[in-house]
């Protein structure tokens, strides 16, 4: 929580809608105190680190260390020393949590793959924690850079972190001391001092209320011990009664005793001064993924509108209990020194049931968000068009560009929420219902291959529910989903690996699809290893099995897969065999385009089998089909491969006819491309491509 700083301005809403609050909210625009800490670590910055054991300067990035508890403005303070220092590190600075706000210690591995991503580093999706924390070293080695890992759990998160270079810094915020780290600089917080304690007191309360009684603020600065979050709590509190004497409140602070810190006994207070039912939607603010809340959240949780969610969380934020960020969407943060006590509200006021009941409304308002997020990407389905026009007005987004807005700006609270209902076990249906339509949505705004690693976590907590309530369909699904992506990143060997296991999964729950998927996969994984008779064997029992099924459109497919794997091991008569069958597949299929890349595929092949006379006959025949499927780009890479063997087989005047009519189709379809249609290939790369064929 940002406990120093106080914007006396009201709070920003999308639209530049301006809405009243009952007291001042919290900004990072300004910062008080703690002058002495500050000249401390920036004294440390300038002190030469050295190496304990060989005495010279060290190779590894400086820790600073800010130690301190919840509350006591500790990443208020490492905020402002990284604005006071930024402009020294020419390449930036990097910001990370490392505990969840529940307490959990972050996985290193994600840490490591959200600093890499922000260095626009492309990380490969499942790689291990000590390939993306190495990645992470070697991207910052020639870099400048500093480094704010907040609210470390361990040294361990912070050293698997550190840069090889003494040339970055890192600032870290940790409630203890962080041993086993060399030559770490702390910097331990108490209170702030009274002079800033009053003046944040008067920034909140009105100066005038600080003035006429000095002494009584003075106390209440005592009875917070000058916390920081303690101090904007107690001011919050008295901003919104205006009529209320800061004396009161010390006194109403003395009379509590001494139950838990100054910030547990003013929270008690702020909360025993709510509605009932702002009382109770500020309990199940505990459940919000991440703490991280907006309108909609709130709203389902506790069963009210949007609106009135909306208000409350305002109302929230005036009084200090949310602290609302800086977003283009209104979206709040509950701090996470005031977690534990909203947890313990809640379960001593709400029955178990009632709080299930809150997590499946919030997880079902998530999946409608997710889906009317995806279905505005499909402008040309009338279904989708319809379902979208059902969906009550508060889910709906006004144009794509918002639906994507909001899918970026909630994708951690949607992240979390699906790590939540997978390690909830309850709602198990809800959560597979979530992951699903967050791939869907993940994919329509940002693509696949941009959205690879936050798919492959998707897809693990997938696999682990359906491992768990032993749902092998899903568990095949998700399998093979994992397995995609290792192959996409090179990753072969642990791909056929997930191949089999799905194959296993989906002869399990008979489920005909996953199992000739696998099936092939394993065939296409065996291939990119360069094990060929296993490739064509696996996609032998794959076509086996569309067949049976009378699947003829994969069944022309597979056939040109064996072929595939025949030709690399060069048996081109098997090979030949296998495209013929392929071509009649097409053929039969009426798929004209499919059938003039068979052709196309078939002429290579004789070519390669030394018949350039059958090649030509096939090449020439596949040039029809091109032109009847209307694909100028493979018309042009026949008419270069028929040049190619008209001068094999010696007659190079044909040969240039052939070239200059694929020179010809690659000049028009570049005009056509310039004149407004999607750009392509030039004609250079289509030609290389050619003679890479």
């Amino acid at each position: 929580m940002t406990d120093q700083a106080v914007d006396t301005g009201g709070s920003k809403l999308p639209g530049n809608e301006q809405r009243p609050a009952a007291a001042p909210a919290l900004t990072v625009s300004q910062f008080l105190g703690r002058t002495r800490e500050l000249k401390e670590l920036r004294a440390d910055i300038e002190r030469t680190g050295l190496d304990t054991l060989s005495g010279r300067k060290a190779p590894r990035a400086r820790v600073l260390l800010i130690a301190g508890r919840p509350g006591s403005g500790r990443t208020a303070l490492a905020e402002e020393l990284v604005r006071q220092v930024a402009d020294r590190y020419r390449d930036g600075v990097l910001r990370a949590r490392l505990t969840e706000p529940d307490g959990t210690p972050v996985p290193t591995e994600r840490t490591a793959r959200e600093l890499l991503t922000a260095l626009e580093v492309a990380t490969p999706p499942g790689a291990a924690e000590d390939d993306l924390t190495e990645a992470l070293r070697e991207a910052l080695a020639d870099r400048r850079m500093l480094l704010l890992l907040d609210d470390a759990a361990a040294a361990e998160q912070v050293d698997a972190l550190l840069p090889g270079t003494p040339d970055c810094l890192v600032v870290a915020v940790s409630e203890g001391p962080l041993t086993g780290i060399a030559d770490v600089r702390p910097c331990t917080l108490g209170g702030l001092d009274t002079k800033s304690a009053l003046e944040l007191l008067g920034r909140l309360t009105g100066a005038v209320r600080i003035t006429v009684d000095p002494r009584a603020a003075e106390g209440l600065v005592e009875e917070c011990a000058g916390q920081p979050l303690a101090l904007v709590l107690a001011g919050s509190w008295l901003a919104a009664r205006p009529q209320a004497a800061v004396a009161d409140l010390a006194k109403q602070l003395r009379t509590e005793g001494d139950e838990g810190p100054p910030s547990a006994r003013l929270f008690r207070l702020s909360y025993a001064g709510l509605p009932a039912t702002a009382q109770r939607i500020l309990r199940l603010l505990s459940l919000a993924p991440a703490g991280l809340v907006d309108p909609h959240t709130a709203s389902a949780l506790a069963g009210c509108s949007v609106s009135a969610a909306h208000t409350t969380l305002d109302d929230f934020a005036a009084l200090g209990l949310v602290r609302l960020l800086e977003s283009p969407l209104p979206q709040y943060e509950v701090p996470g020194s005031l977690l534990p006590l909203l947890r313990a509200l809640a379960e001593s006021r709400e029955r178990p049931a009632e709080l299930q009941l809150a997590r499946a409304r919030m997880l079902e308002r998530t999946v409608r968000l997710l889906q009317s997020c995806r279905a505005i990407t499909e402008t040309d389905s009338t279904e989708a068009r319809e379902k979208l026009l059902g969906m009550p007005r508060t889910l709906r987004f006004p144009n794509p560009r918002a639906a994507a807005d909001w899918l970026r700006v909630r994708q951690p609270a949607l992240l979390a929420a699906a790590r939540s209902a997978v390690a909830d076990g309850e709602l198990d249906t809800l959560a597979r219902r979530l992951m699903s339509q967050l791939v869907r949505a993940m994919v329509a705004h940002f693509g696949t291959q941009a959205s690879a690693p936050e798919l492959y976590g998707i897809h693990r907590l997938v696999l682990d529910v359906a491992e768990r309530r032993n749902l092998p369909r899903e568990q095949a699904a998700a399998l093979l989903n994992l397995a995609d992506l290792d192959t996409r990143t090179g990753r072969t060997a642990e791909a056929l690996a997930r191949y089999r296991a799905a194959l296993d999964a989906g002869r399990e729950a008979n489920d005909p699809y996953a199992t000739g998927r696998a099936m092939e996969s394993v065939g296409g994984a065996h291939q990119e290893l360069g094990d060929y008779d296993r490739a064509a064997d696996w996609y032998g029992r794959a076509l086996a099995q569309r067949l049976a099924r009378d699947e003829r459109v994969d069944a022309a497919r597979l056939y040109g897969r064996i072929a595939t794997a025949h030709t690399y091991a060069g048996r081109y008569g098997e090979a030949l065999r296998n495209w013929r069958s392929a071509v009649a597949g097409h053929r039969k299929n009426g798929d004209v385009a499919a059938q003039a890349r068979a052709l196309s595929e078939l002429a290579r092949v004789q070519e390669y089998a030394g018949r350039p006379e059958e090649s030509l006959r096939t090449c020439q025949e596949a040039v029809e089909w091109a032109r009847r499927a209307d694909d100028v780009r493979l018309q042009a890479a026949l008419q270069l491969r028929l040049a190619d063997t008209l001068e094999h087989l010696g007659d190079p005047a044909a040969a240039k006819l052939h070239r200059g009519a694929a020179e010809r189709m690659l000049g028009e379809e570049l005009l056509e491309s310039d004149s407004g249609a999607e750009q392509g290939p030039n004609a250079c790369e289509i030609r290389s491509a050619s003679s890479k064929d």
